[in-house]
């Protein structure tokens, strides 16, 4: 169906909307066929996208393309929409600050917005000790800023990140991150004083043990413990894989940070604001940090990063030497606090538990009747959860063309899909805490369909 881009409002989400795009003189109407082509003409190669459709509309957990075919969002714009498509009071709050002004920049005319969401973010962290809240824009950047701020806290310059890890694609962040392809290939090098400490890995034989004495060995080789500043860690990786780091092994990085001066900072840029069934990822370990990066979810789709942290830390930077033009922009801060509201209003932590529980239960049933000894492992926090699938149980070798297959046949019935891990041979699950049942059921079957066509092809 071809279609226009100004989009007709609907009162039934599961209807094909009607998109409409007014230029001068004359409508232009397009397909994702006529996008693609203009895509190529227009946009770098290096910015790959994961689906060859193109969005018309969305609703919750559905989204329809500009051809009219229907989805089921299980991806969830990569764990930025835990609160849903367009959520009605998230949307209402941003028309809201809309309608009074979109921009001043905080660093020149400061507004409310801002600091009632800082003041939540401080009482929502974990911890007794007062915080501070810094509001940036993207990921990555309050990825760098938690750095520079712990570099300024501690006058040391050094940063240890782990294997898996991802923390962004510019320079700094991709030092951190542990995964070379895509992200790091041909753009190097990469700032100094950045070192890398294991993560624990069942498939790879790497135990708890065997990561805290890597670590301990890296202090003896290569990153004096007196030089480094911080260690950042995602409480469950994202695209290294969606796999929870042990409780015990974040309670030994907590004991080695304080007994070193150096300072624990959490990235929850993707697990954090309710996907894993608590409001930050590290709460399950009861670990407190010093420094946690929130993006993503925060704001329910909305472009909003932040870095809260310990006040006497937060405050380490001089006037000016924190901040960003777009940082913290009202209209973002509005949906931001709205979005927290629904999570709380919604009851989507306790859903968020419940979602996982079902999700691993029902991706057991169906790896058992779909894709005996393929799926090999199944894992997560809350409703962060990936499924792994290996060649054999005997040599467990990644297959990860079983993944992008099982991930195209879902594509094909409905389904949006997102792989992850080192390998590229696990499926991470994001689909919105707002869900429907009858909607993530729904999805679960196309996952079954899928999973089991992949293997009747590949074998």
């Amino acid at each position: 169906m071809a279609s226009t881009a100004k989009r007709t409002p609907r009162k039934s989400a599961k209807k094909k909307p009607q998109i409409a795009v007014v230029a001068e003189p004359t409508p232009v109407t397009y397909t994702n066929a006529d996008l693609v082509a203009r895509r190529e003409a227009a946009v770098p190669r290096g910015v790959a996208s994961a689906a060859p459709v193109y969005a018309a509309y969305a609703e919750n957990a559905e989204l329809w393309d500009v051809d009219g075919k229907r989805f089921i969002d299980f991806v969830g714009g990569i764990g930025v929409l835990n609160t849903g498509h367009r959520h009605a009071g998230v949307v209402a709050a941003a028309k809201a600050q809309e309608d009074l002004y979109t921009h001043t920049s905080f660093q020149v005319v400061p507004y409310a917005p801002y600091i009632e969401l800082a003041e939540k973010l401080n009482a929502l962290a974990p911890g007794d000790a007062p915080k501070k809240s810094l509001l940036v824009t993207t990921g990555a950047e309050a990825v760098e800023n938690a750095v520079k701020i712990a570099r300024a806290a501690t006058g040391r310059p050094g940063v240890i990140a782990f294997t898996g890890g991802y923390h962004g694609r510019t320079l700094l962040t991709l030092g951190m991150t542990g995964k070379v392809s895509p992200y790091k290939k041909g753009v190097g090098p990469f700032p100094a004083d950045v070192f890398r400490a294991p993560f624990p890995s069942v498939r790879d034989g790497i135990t708890v043990d065997d990561a805290i004495t890597g670590l301990k060995n890296l202090f003896l080789t290569d990153a004096e413990p007196s030089r480094i500043a911080c260690m950042i860690i995602e409480p469950v990786l994202g695209e290294g894989g969606y796999t929870p780091v042990p409780f015990e092994m974040m309670t030994q990085l907590r004991d080695i940070c304080d007994e070193h001066g150096i300072l624990l900072i959490a990235d929850e840029v993707q697990a954090g604001f309710g996907r894993t069934g608590t409001w930050f990822a590290i709460e399950h370990s009861g670990v407190e940090p010093d420094l946690i990066t929130v993006a993503k979810s925060m704001a329910g789709g909305y472009p909003l990063a932040g870095v809260i942290g310990r006040a006497d830390v937060m405050d380490a930077m001089e006037p000016g030497g924190l901040g960003g033009t777009y940082g913290g922009n009202p209209v973002a801060c509005a949906a931001a606090l709205a979005a927290i509201t629904a999570i709380e209003d919604e009851g989507l932590l306790a859903k968020s538990i419940a979602m996982g529980d079902k999700l691993k239960a029902r991706f057991a049933e169906i790896g058992a009747r779909a894709a005996p000894y393929r799926m090999w492992d199944i894992r997560g926090l809350g409703a962060m959860v990936a499924v792994e699938f290996v060649t054999d149980f005997n040599t467990v070798t990644p297959d990860a063309a079983l993944t992008k297959r099982v991930i195209a046949h879902a594509m094909e019935r409905g389904l949006l899909l997102l792989s992850c891990g080192m390998h590229g041979n696990a499926i991470r699950v994001m689909v919105p805490l707002t869900a429907p049942d009858e909607i993530v059921d729904e999805g679960l079957a196309i996952f079954e369909e899928s999973l089991a066509a992949a293997v009747a092809e590949l074998g």
